[in-house]
């Protein structure tokens, strides 16, 4: 193996272990993006060319392993996305029971006032009078 076509390996090795040097990380793992990591220029990988037969062929293994990774972290991420508006809904629904109740409450302490000629209605039990520990 030649020394160039080594530098090009290393490249793709880098760019599969997301720990690239001359490009960004996370970059799409393409042939141009591999030349560019091995310090070539853009589009010095040629199909044309039989010395890099097995270098496509590598990047094009490596190009459809991080596709698959990418749409795996896609699938986690709407998972994570479904779970949270879940959650959302069943935060809503138990607010809205809670003010219901708290409705309720508020007609049935008015209905107990009307009975009994009260005119306050207290929708809490007051609080102890400072310096007084309620046990």
């Amino acid at each position: 193996m030649t020394r160039s076509l080594s530098d090009y390996f290393d490249a793709l090795d880098r760019l599969k272990s997301n720990k690239a040097i001359r490009v960004a990380k996370g970059v799409r793992i393409t042939n141009d993006s591999v030349a560019l990591e091995a310090g070539r220029g853009k589009g010095s990988i040629k199909k044309s060319r039989q010395v890099f037969a097995e270098l496509i062929l590598a990047i094009d293994e490596a190009s459809l392993a991080q596709s698959k990774s990418v749409n795996v972290d896609k699938e986690k991420l709407d998972k994570a996305k479904l779970t949270s508006d879940q959650y959302r809904e069943q935060l809503d629904a138990a607010l809205a029971r809670e003010v219901s109740l708290l409705y309720e409450i508020y007609a049935l302490k008015k209905q107990l006032a009307s009975l009994t000629g009260s005119t306050v209605i207290p929708l809490r039990k007051p609080a102890p009078p400072p310096g007084k520990n309620e046990v």
